[in-house]
């Protein structure tokens, strides 16, 4: 997928969108979910496919994990809107946190039609909040005794869902990547908020309200210097922030 049309879904609308979105929020699209799948894993190189199911019992999701040799410390790693759990900068993170040390688990989120807006999202927010769930608990069953989640842009609103629920006392923190939102509300875990300065309007222009409700003394703001919402250019920095993140978070 092209960088500039997903670049238009974040900011809400569709480069070839001509109709009326309406009922495009009425679920996940699970077949659209399923292309994705046949498309990854055939030509995955780095990790193994695990299909994880929704309480409910009603789907099977993908999975990519990826095991650190020795590590009893994972990271959950969510994709943002539309895409998947191998897809450029999230294949970058879940790849190179695991050279570093870091156990992955990339987990496909709920998606809707292409054509589908950023305000059209959040009844999905339940069932990505149980994806976590899921993806936490085949973690601990593996033996990992201290999990993060590392985010990026509708999947850090997605994981907001989960963390303002009960999220499992063995997730320790979590790096919200390019967030859109003000504010994190009642978390009270560690929290890296990172982001580019060129990001999007609402990423720029939230930063504020978002390190202000920034609780957790071990909690900072990062800004990665010229480059956008996906960090283009500049991943070694990104993987770099979210790794010594990691390292003063999980002990």
């Amino acid at each position: 997928m092209k960088k500039n049309s997903l670049l238009a879904w974040v900011l809400g609308g569709s480069l070839l969108c001509a109709w009326p979105l309406t009922g495009l929020a009425t679920g996940p699209d699970y077949a659209r979910e399923a292309k994705w799948a046949d498309e990854v894993v055939p030509g995955l190189v780095v990790g193994d496919p695990v299909y994880l199911q929704t309480p409910r019992g009603h789907h099977k999701f993908l999975t990519l994990f990826t095991p650190a040799a020795g590590s009893k410390q994972a990271v959950i790693v969510v994709h943002g809107m539309g895409i998947h759990p191998d897809w450029g900068m999230v294949g970058t993170l879940r790849t190179e946190l695991s050279d570093r040390g870091y156990t992955t688990l990339s987990i496909q989120m709920p998606i809707l039609a292409a054509e589908a807006k950023s305000e059209d999202y959040p009844p999905t927010f339940p069932e990505a909040a149980e994806r976590l769930g899921e993806a936490v608990a085949f973690l601990k069953a593996k033996g990992y005794g201290e999990l993060a989640v590392v985010s990026h842009s509708m999947g850090s609103r997605m994981s907001l869902e989960y963390f303002k629920g009960t999220p499992d006392p063995v997730v320790k923190s979590w790096a919200s990547l390019g967030p859109s939102f003000k504010g994190y509300e009642s978390v009270k875990l560690p929290i890296l908020d990172l982001y580019g300065d060129n990001d999007l309007p609402a990423v720029l222009g939230n930063a504020g309200t978002r390190k202000g409700s920034l609780a957790n003394p071990a909690s900072k703001q990062v800004v990665v210097a010229k480059t956008d919402h996906f960090f283009t250019g500049h991943e070694g920095a990104m993987v770099g922030a979210v790794a010594d993140f990691l390292k003063d978070s999980l002990k």
